[in-house]
């Protein structure tokens, strides 16, 4: 298990999912998670204007506050590659994935801590955002 802080983590899991749906772009493809501060990066086209980046944090905030269930489960990767995208799946992977699902709001595969409600991991402060080469990264922190 990777020994993420379990709350970036899982305010981590939220951003991913919102942008995902406000952008309708993948989940980041690297992370840097600390306690004080982390950072993601996302295959994007442009920068984020000051309207957008308020969007993302009001949004993920929004489902911290909501308190929601963050749940464990085990899924057969023949059943994950259906509703997965396991392209960053390490090969030693065997025939089980740990799936992390987050109310109804986010479900992916991850070997990660997490908290145990939503409503534990205080406040998502987005902070700087850069863009270069087609590579989004954003840095967050949170207010506990």
């Amino acid at each position: 298990m990777k020994d993420y802080d379990p709350y970036m983590h899982t305010a981590e899991h939220v951003l991913n999912q919102t942008m995902v749906r406000m952008f309708g772009c993948e989940r980041a493809f690297s992370s840097h998670l600390e306690k004080k501060k982390s950072k993601v990066d996302y295959n994007f086209n442009r920068e984020l204007s000051e309207l957008e980046k308020e969007e993302i944090a009001k949004q993920v905030n929004s489902i911290l506050k909501q308190g929601l269930p963050v749940k464990i489960e085990s899924m057969p990767i023949s059943e994950a590659l259906k509703q997965f995208n396991l392209s960053r799946l390490p090969k030693s992977v065997n025939e089980e994935l740990r799936i992390v699902r987050i109310g109804n709001y986010d479900a992916c595969p991850c070997i990660g801590n997490h908290v145990e409600n939503t409503d534990v991991v205080g406040e998502f402060i987005l902070g700087n955002c850069t863009f270069e080469n087609n590579i989004l990264r954003i840095r967050f922190k949170l207010k506990r």
